[in-house]
């Protein structure tokens, strides 16, 4: 995964970086606050698209649902929350996004 469209939500706070761990390299931002930005499109070099669910009009939700079908870019939901994203991005397509290599238990 090289370039993730966030949107939703004002601020992103430490998402970008537990994202840029899971290999996202580029991350575009959209609040979804304004109401031009409805009429914006999803750039070219994206790779997929991250909607937080709790932060986005329910007309701006559908209009990028409907743009990344229509570009062939997949398209998750999530809460605003890191556990929310991380399980929708890893469990969604889990080849698409590097996961943390898991730990051997020791066996007695």
């Amino acid at each position: 995964m090289r370039s993730l469209l966030v949107v939703g939500g004002d601020h992103l706070g430490n998402i970008t970086d537990q994202l840029k761990a899971l290999g996202v390299c580029h991350i575009c931002h959209l609040s979804g606050r304004k109401c031009q930005q409805v009429k914006r499109e999803i750039p070219k070099n994206i790779d997929a698209v991250l909607v937080l669910t709790d932060y986005i009009n329910h007309n701006l939700s559908k209009v990028i649902k409907q743009r990344a079908k229509e570009q062939k870019v997949p398209i998750y939901f999530a809460k605003r929350s890191w556990c929310s994203i991380y399980k929708c991005l890893t469990e969604g397509d889990p080849e698409r996004f590097a996961t943390h290599t898991k730990q051997k238990t020791p066996t007695h």
